[in-house]
Formats: C-alpha cells, sequence, structure tokens
C-alpha cells in the first residue's frame, strides 16, 4: 500500500469479463460488511444478491503496510479476455474503481503493476 494515513483500506479483487462484467469475486480484504456499499462498482454486483463470499480475510490493510493473498484463477480464463480489477477504498477519503485493471494474460500475470491509488503495486505469483 501508498503511505497514506487514515482507516485502512478496503480491496476487492474481482474477475471481469471482455465486456468489464463482473463474473466472481476473488478476494476481499476487509470484513466489515456495513462498509462494502463505499465500493460502488463492485457493490452494484454484489450488493443485489449478497452471495457467501469465500474469499473474505480479516482486517483492512493500512498505509505503507504489505499484504501477501492467495486468489484462484482458473487457466481457462487466461488469454482468453478476462479482466482482474482491484477496487480500493477508505473511509472518508477516496474510492478507486480501477485501482489495478489489467487483462489476464500469460505475460502480465508475471508482471508487477502499479496501483492508481492505495495499491502501491500488486505482483503475481503464478502457480
Amino acid at each position: 500500500m501508498t503511505n497514506y494515513t487514515g482507516e485502512g483500506a478496503y480491496v476487492i479483487i474481482s474477475l471481469l469479463d471482455s465486456k468489464d462484467n463482473y463474473q466472481k469475486t476473488l478476494y476481499v480484504q476487509g470484513d466489515d460488511e456495513e462498509w462494502y456499499h463505499d465500493i460502488p462498482e463492485w457493490w452494484k454486483f454484489y450488493g443485489k444478491r449478497r452471495p457467501d463470499i469465500d474469499a473474505i480475510t480479516g482486517a483492512t490493510i493500512s498505509g505503507g503496510k504489505r499484504a501477501i493473498s492467495v486468489i484462484e484463477i482458473e487457466n481457462d480464463k487466461i488469454d482468453s479476455g478476462y479482466k482482474i480489477r482491484f477496487e480500493t477504498a477508505v473511509e472518508d477519503q477516496e474510492y478507486y474503481k480501477d485501482d489495478i485493471e489489467f487483462e489476464l494474460t500469460s505475460e502480465t500475470i508475471k508482471n508487477k503493476v502499479e496501483g492508481k491509488g492505495f495499491i502501491r503495486y500488486v505482483r503475481m505469483l503464478p502457480q
């Protein structure tokens, strides 16, 4: 995370199709559902149905901290037009719909990707 002050960031990692439609929530950093509506693009997808999310972790992540997260992406989603999006929000601060967003290709999943908001960078380590 970047060095910011204030509350911890909520981070949502989602799988999107080639038309930017949400397909699946891959990971949620932050477990207080009271604040999920502060991530409006994702909330439009998740909030209507509120399915169980297997990918919820514990507390939010604060400025300057690091986190390692394991996300599962099916192999058939790579090189097929799908994207991965990292949305971030911090209470009483900003919301970044696409703090990080990139197409899932054999090349991009090996790269370090810089964030636009609260995320400093993400490095994918394919297994």
